[in-house]
């Protein structure tokens, strides 16, 4: 079975990330071949520094084998080292049409908030697709917010296939049941964002142990005082609760049973302590890589090479399908 998702470098990774994507890679590389991929070229699409860029594309890479992810196990690379992730989105973007795109809910979101629109940022889900297929792809762990974007791209695998005839598989989504969307400690009914959240209310993947604990500690939750999954009246309890249930491995039943009657605060300082106790090896580990530039660049190397050579027959039976004259 292959496994393929991609992450975008830009942004400094929070929880959220970890739990809808980081964490789900590493448990999902025992499944099958996995690759892993960290997206630059679409972090281009709205506005950046280039030195922000090299800098955040390096921290996450450091980041994924911290958190996991094992190159003997997983390819992990960065997208622009392999050409034919740009190459395939040109030959998929003549089987993808404009009201698609134009439907694209993030651009829509996206477009609204900038004054120059790029190209790029209409266009980009068409080099996700491109990214999925390339690597005959069975399933992609994703948050909740991407389900359109790989409905997307089984609609253009399926329209290349009946065009050109069948070359790609049609990808399959893995989204948590439990924690498949975050959300701000201090506004829970907007998802965790250190962009468009609140800093206060966002946990960093690589914030040290006091800061979490005091983040978790001034989560906003309501009035009442029972520990209760109900995400419509209690949206930060629910929230809380799936924190746990994912980090802490356990049910959202048994933490409604075990705090019954006991009030948020010693409810709080569990779910910091069980994230502490998950992210705090994470940081710990990042920081021995990014000490070690070598080792990195390596690591880099070996998954850009693994990822040209997995990506080449695809792209090639594209080319051939489509009528290209080939050397």
């Amino acid at each position: 079975m292959r496994i393929f998702s991609g992450i975008q470098p830009t942004g400094a990774k929070h929880l959220g990330n970890y739990i809808g994507a980081i964490r789900n890679y590493v448990a999902t590389q025992e499944r099958g071949e996995a690759f892993f991929c960290i997206v630059d070229l679409h972090s281009i699409t709205t506005d950046y520094e280039p030195e922000e860029l090299r800098e955040a594309t390096l921290s996450l890479a450091a980041l994924l084998f911290a958190a996991g992810l094992d190159p003997d196990r997983s390819t992990v690379f960065v997208q622009s080292h392999v050409s034919a992730h740009p190459e395939a989105a040109w030959l998929l973007g003549s089987v993808t049409s404009f009201g698609e795109l134009r439907r694209m809910t993030q651009f829509k979101e996206k477009g609204e908030q900038q004054e120059f629109v790029s190209a790029g940022l209409f266009t980009y889900p068409v080099l996700q697709a491109a990214d999925i297929l390339l690597y005959q792809t069975d399933l992609v762990p994703i948050g909740d917010d991407q389900r359109q974007h790989l409905e997307l791209s089984r609609n253009v695998a399926e329209r290349f296939n009946s065009r050109h005839g069948e070359i790609f598989r049609l990808p399959e989504a893995l989204i948590p049941e439990v924690g498949g969307r975050i959300m701000d400690l201090q506004e829970p009914t907007k998802k965790m964002s250190t962009t468009g959240g609140t800093p206060q209310g966002t946990v960093g993947v690589l914030d040290p142990p006091e800061t979490i604990r005091k983040k978790f500690k001034t989560a906003v939750t309501d009035s009442g005082t029972d520990v209760r999954h109900a995400p419509d009246d209690k949206p930060g309890i629910s929230n809380l609760m799936e924190i746990l249930a994912i980090v802490g491995g356990q049910e959202l039943s048994a933490i409604e049973a075990r705090y019954d009657g006991q009030g948020y605060g010693a409810f709080k300082d569990e779910v910091a302590e069980a994230v502490v106790a998950a992210l705090d090896p994470i940081r710990l580990r990042y920081e021995e890589l990014r000490a070690d530039t070598a080792e990195l660049d390596r690591l880099l190397a070996l998954g850009a090479g693994k990822a040209r050579e997995a990506s080449a027959p695809t792209l090639e039976r594209m080319y051939e399908r489509m009528g290209f004259v080939r050397p």
